[in-house]
């Protein structure tokens, strides 16, 4: 069985876009392919101690699975939940990989660029994450890693990591991962989900954004969701259309509205097209996050502890017995066993 791989990050609450943009695919397409694929979903807590440790991971871990369930999640043999750190196979793949890449490659992500940008310094692990990332990938010969288009760059160092030592010892060491224009056509969309900040719809939504009615959180109530939605930036052309170039205010309302009532994107746009009152589309998406999250947080409320940390031992015990092959694999060609 191939791979299809995918970690969330837990410092914190998740936002709407989180919840719509990577956890909701990933939990369909384990749905779907869980029959014919093994589905790694990891919680990568090592990316999340870059940010901050505020003595709340553990909790945050636990919170963070329970949201695949209250979104579908069927938990088979196929279907495998770990923690990142309790692999060390990560850990020491990571440094190997960063003896293989470059100073050059990983200065030119992007995201390093938005985080480190007017700062002295910054922490080396915002610089090198992207190669922990690969180490989670290619430790598990995943072909499919569904991420937000954000991510794609990181896939694609991922790749060339892999073809880099490949080639090196000149045998099949690494699965190369599908090419991001493949990936977003096996998840079903020609380019990853992104939605947008509230405030300022030229950006993604993130939980990191200060302002509090740029986002929306998954834990907050129906009624602040609905209000957040009906003060949304759109623009001043007068006309409802799907444009995220020109109207990605409107744009992200329409593909909002889409996601939480499950409705065909382009039925969501046919619906709205050449309509003038941006207040009407305001009013008929609040009242459909409104809905969307009465229901999903009731789901929640009924996931057990339990559940979720049964599912994290079998999860681990596959996990580390799959990685600490490969690892063996990386550390014999590279002398080091």
């Amino acid at each position: 069985m191939s791979t299809i791989l995918t970690g969330i990050r837990v410092n914190g609450e998740l936002t709407l876009g989180n919840f719509l943009g990577a956890l909701v695919p990933m939990t369909r397409l384990a749905n779907k392919y869980s029959s014919e694929h093994q589905i790694n979903i990891f919680v990568p807590d090592l990316h999340t101690i870059i940010a901050d440790v505020d003595g709340n991971l553990q909790s945050n871990i636990i919170k963070s699975l329970k949201y695949y369930l209250a979104a579908g999640l069927v938990l088979n043999d196929n279907v495998h939940l770990y923690r990142q750190s309790h692999v060390p196979a990560h850990s020491e793949l990571n440094w190997i990989l960063n003896c293989v890449a470059t100073t050059g490659e990983l200065s030119r992500m992007t995201q390093f660029k938005d985080k480190s940008g007017g700062k002295d310094s910054v922490g080396c692990g915002i610089f090198t994450y992207p190669v922990l990332m690969a180490a989670d990938i290619l430790l598990y010969d995943a072909k499919y890693i569904p991420v937000g288009e954000d991510q794609f760059q990181h896939l694609e160092l991922t790749r060339n990591l892999a073809i880099r030592v490949n080639h090196k010892f000149n045998q099949e060491i690494f699965t190369v991962p599908k090419k991001t224009v493949e990936q977003a056509k096996f998840m079903g969309s020609e380019e990853g989900i992104r939605i947008r900040d509230l405030q300022n719809p030229e950006k993604k939504m993130s939980k990191s954004t200060l302002a509090e009615n740029s986002k929306i959180m998954l834990s907050d109530t129906p009624e602040k969701a609905a209000k957040k939605i009906m003060s949304a930036t759109t623009d001043s052309l007068g006309v409802i259309k799907f444009d995220m170039i020109n109207q990605p205010g409107i744009s992200n309302l329409l593909q909002i509205d889409a996601l939480v009532t499950d409705t065909p994107l382009q039925e969501v746009i046919s619906t709205w097209a050449g309509e003038t009152h941006y207040g009407d589309l305001k009013k008929k998406v609040a009242a459909d996050i409104a809905a969307f999250l009465e229901l999903f947080q009731a789901k929640l409320a009924k996931i057990d502890d339990d559940v979720i940390l049964n599912a994290l031992t079998r999860g681990e015990e596959y996990a580390n017995t799959v990685a600490s092959r490969k690892l063996l694999q990386v550390q014999q060609v590279f002398g080091l066993r």
